[in-house]
């Protein structure tokens, strides 16, 4: 039951409680004409941050307003719920945070508005972790001009055939000749390195110790791409693999010693901030320095046009980095059950209160994965559920249509097929459950496996290509 933010009730505040009731709060303050930063720590507890630098704060209003913070939020109210600016030594730095997002408030305007207007509201939230869940940008072209497109495969779950799919989108993005890398950010449970290339083409190290040597300065001559030695029809297209392990049997230096691969003590230390860089931006350098990889020794000398990454299902912090932030594009897999509209419709609505839904969606596709196709659920009617239930999560994201003066409003009908919510669709195919690369040559170009796949890469290689930044695509 959800109760409104100016009301209380009886019993604890709990912690879905605190957060309205401390944004009412701050519109309230707002409303006297301050400017706000609103600021929740890691248990959740929140401060009220108020610029008196520009606007001197009369001497009772800081007592009043901690009482109202003390007395609605109860333990979710900090030890200090309310800092004047000019009492502050980092005020500059802490104002002026980028982690700082805007946020729309309701609140009751007082009877005399104040002379200098009502004031603004930012929302800092800092969290241990998917902090970068609600900071959303996308990657800037390169300096040359040069444009490559990042695309995010992700599942809310796991088992959705996730990395299956991405093999089968870089090999159909290889054989329409661009230069394509797969990086494996799936780093718990990797696996699209051995579906994309035999052991002897993977490379002898991988992106966990791209983070783990990077931390200690120690990243030089690694090597961590390689070609999968996979020749394309047209012989234009290149396709290369970033995996999230290397290859096991290389002594130290390259020397016939065999060393063991420690890969759980690599992985349980990748994710720390270290001094000057955050996980975040770490993994970013870490994408980074596979694509410089690529040109720096493949034969044409270039960049990737395309780079797909594999990221981690689930609510973790490599897919709140690689999604919010080191994509244009993220093909988001699910199906149709409670389950996974349960977990999109959570992220969603994390989106949608940090003040970044209209920013999210535009990256946004979802994929109908492991579609059936029977007679007791034929695969129109499932792909028709899946996109009513897909269109309510993403709703989240939608535009308010209440205002139809609005020009820039965005709320699509359940129907339009261009919409971020309709599916693109994968069939159903049991033939690549349990899939052996190394033992199924060839498998990718089996009638069946086109067939179940058809419609998914014709889709999503178009999405992939069609930002207006790009270069042109490859001349056929």
């Amino acid at each position: 039951m959800t109760h409104p933010a100016g009301t209380l009730r009886a019993g604890p505040v709990r912690f879905d409680d605190a957060r309205p009731r401390a944004l009412a709060i701050a519109g309230e303050v707002a409303a006297e004409g301050q400017d706000v930063l609103l600021v929740r720590d890691v248990l959740g507890r929140f401060s009220l941050v108020v610029d008196d630098r520009g606007r001197p704060v009369p001497e009772d209003r800081p007592a009043v307003w901690a009482t109202r913070l003390a007395d609605r939020l109860q333990r979710y109210a900090a030890e200090r719920p309310v800092l004047l600016a000019s009492a502050l030594f980092s005020a500059e730095a802490l104002l002026h945070s980028p982690h700082a997002v805007p946020v729309a408030v309701p609140v009751q305007l007082p009877a005399e508005p104040p002379a200098a207007g009502r004031g603004t509201v930012r929302l800092i939230d800092n969290t241990v972790v998917g902090q970068d869940w609600s900071r959303v940008s996308t990657p800037d072209p390169e300096t040359d001009g040069s444009f490559t497109h990042r695309t995010a495969l992700y599942g809310f779950r796991g088992g959705v055939g996730r990395t299956t799919a991405t093999a089968m989108l870089a090999r159909h993005l290889a054989d329409e000749g661009r230069i394509v890398l797969v990086v494996d950010l799936d780093l718990e449970a990797p696996g699209a390195g051995p579906l994309l290339a035999d052991q002897a083409h993977l490379p002898p190290y991988g992106i966990v110790d791209q983070l783990v040597e990077a931390a200690v300065g120690n990243a030089q001559g690694l090597e961590v791409v390689a070609p999968t030695g996979y020749t394309p029809p047209t012989g234009r297209g290149e396709l290369w693999v970033a995996p999230a392990r290397g290859r096991d049997g290389d002594g130290p230096d390259g020397g016939a010693e065999e060393v063991p691969y420690s890969y759980v003590d690599k992985l349980n230390r990748v994710y720390a901030d270290i001094p000057g860089a955050a996980f975040a931006d770490r993994l970013e350098d870490a994408v980074r320095c596979c694509e410089d990889a690529v040109r720096r020794t493949g034969d044409s000398g270039r960049r990737p046009d395309v780079v797909l990454m594999d990221s981690r299902a689930g609510i973790h912090d490599i897919a709140a980095v690689t999604i919010s932030r080191l994509c244009d594009l993220a093909l988001l897999f699910g199906a149709d059950n409670r389950q996974t509209w349960q977990g999109y419709g959570d992220l969603f609505a994390a989106w949608r209160t940090s003040g970044q839904a209209r920013e999210i969606r535009e990256k946004l596709r979802m994929v109908a994965a492991m579609v059936p196709d029977s007679p007791q659920r034929p695969k129109d009617a499932y792909l028709e559920s899946f996109r009513d239930h897909a269109w309510e999560c993403f709703s989240a994201l939608y535009d308010d249509v209440s205002d139809p003066d609005d020009p820039d409003a965005f709320f699509p009908t359940p129907q339009d097929d261009s919409a971020p919510h309709y599916p693109v669709p994968i069939l159903f195919e049991p033939g690549l459950i349990g899939l052996d690369a190394d033992s199924t040559p060839g498998w990718q170009d089996r009638a069946f496996v086109q067939a179940a796949y058809r419609d998914f890469l014709t889709t999503a290689g178009r999405l992939i290509t069609a930002n207006p930044a790009s270069e042109s695509p490859p001349e056929s």
